[in-house]
């Protein structure tokens, strides 16, 4: 039988690639059983799924700190989503990690982030019974919400990595556990998260005029540099300098550039993130969700038919409206049911 283009990348893999890392063909599988491709690895095929699926391109559409800027230039969902991948991508490489399996958790890490950033996941998580969690709602997107309810039968490796990237306001890093921690690719893609937002964020928010570079404590200048292109290469070389120095036990960096981006990621909550969308807006963002999660129980059977999937409660399927919406869908959307058409005579 001739060997597939599959079986050839397999086989470069298993040669080339650390001991450490994610083999396509060591994967636990989907929970669907599916044919091969003959050309992909499992890890490619879920990484291509996520790119050409729904919820995916609908991040172009949703705020990532500054809600609908004018600006052409201010980061989106999206732009955050491929900005986290590019660095996630030259971290595994520098590892001789499974760059297939990083990009594929970078692409999926946000499919389930609200409409409006943070400020709608926490308007969403006080509408919610049981709370909301963007990370949470990304593996429901894959497994349950895609192609009309099947979900995108993805590998468990892309799966939980998608899970368990989010790290809030806590620890970044894992202790070496090999037994409870996740594979070191998507180890990998969570410290990729925060080196890009920490880094963009800042852009923007010098852009929009809320900081002056000036404004970021000095040490915290000097532990990392004095430009976007200095800090993202100080973080990017020091993962994977600290890594390999601890012999790929876990992902990790040195404590003093560990502690200075965390102290930078302080400092982005303190003066940025709370002051991102004045109070004024975040009243008017509420209002809007609020309004179309109760609109879409009242009126479920016209609203959430095709949401409401098996088992689900109608909260649930409310949730799911409401967290794939973009911005301007859900303003378009409110505008529509509450606001009065304005009558024109020809």
């Amino acid at each position: 039988m001739q060997t597939s283009i599959r079986q050839l990348i397999e086989e470069r893999e298993s040669r080339f690639l650390s001991p450490r890392a994610m083999l396509s063909s060591q994967s636990r599988g989907r929970d669907r059983e599916e044919p091969p491709c003959p050309i992909r690895t499992c890890f490619q095929r879920d990484r291509d799924r996520i790119l050409h699926s729904k919820s995916f391109r609908r991040l172009k559409h949703k705020t990532q700190v500054f809600l609908a800027p004018e600006g052409d230039h201010y980061r989106t969902r999206l732009t955050h989503t491929l900005e986290v991948s590019q660095i996630a991508r030259t971290i595994s490489r520098g590892l001789q990690l499974n760059e297939d399996l990083t990009e594929a958790i970078s692409l999926g890490h946000d499919l389930g982030h609200t409409p409006f950033g943070h400020a709608g996941e926490t308007i969403l998580n006080e509408l919610a019974p049981g709370g909301f969690k963007h990370y949470e709602q990304s593996l429901r997107v894959v497994e349950k919400l895609e192609t009309e309810g099947r979900g995108l039968n993805l590998t468990h490796e892309v799966r939980e990595g998608i899970l368990r990237h989010s790290k809030g306001t806590g620890a970044v890093l894992t202790r070496p556990d090999r037994g409870k921690n996740p594979s070191l690719e998507a180890q990998v893609v969570r410290v990729s998260d925060i080196i890009a937002y920490v880094n963009h964020d800042i852009d923007d928010a010098i852009r929009y005029g809320l900081i002056q570079l000036s404004d970021i404590p000095e040490g915290i200048i000097q532990s990392l540099g004095q430009t976007h292109s200095q800090r993202i290469n100080k973080m990017v070389c020091d993962v994977i300098h600290a890594s390999l120095d601890g012999g790929l036990e876990t992902v990790t960096m040195n404590p003093n550039v560990h502690e200075a981006m965390l102290d930078l990621r302080q400092y982005l909550f303190k003066s940025v993130y709370a002051h991102s969308i004045p109070r004024k807006e975040a009243r008017k963002l509420k209002k809007i969700l609020s309004d179309l999660y109760h609109y879409s129980l009242e009126h479920h059977e016209q609203v959430l038919g095709r949401f409401k999937r098996d088992g689900d409660t109608l909260e649930q399927a409310a949730v799911d409206f409401i967290a794939g919406m973009t911005d301007r869908f859900a303003i378009n959307m409110y505008t529509q049911i509450f606001l009065p058409q304005v009558w024109t005579r020809l």
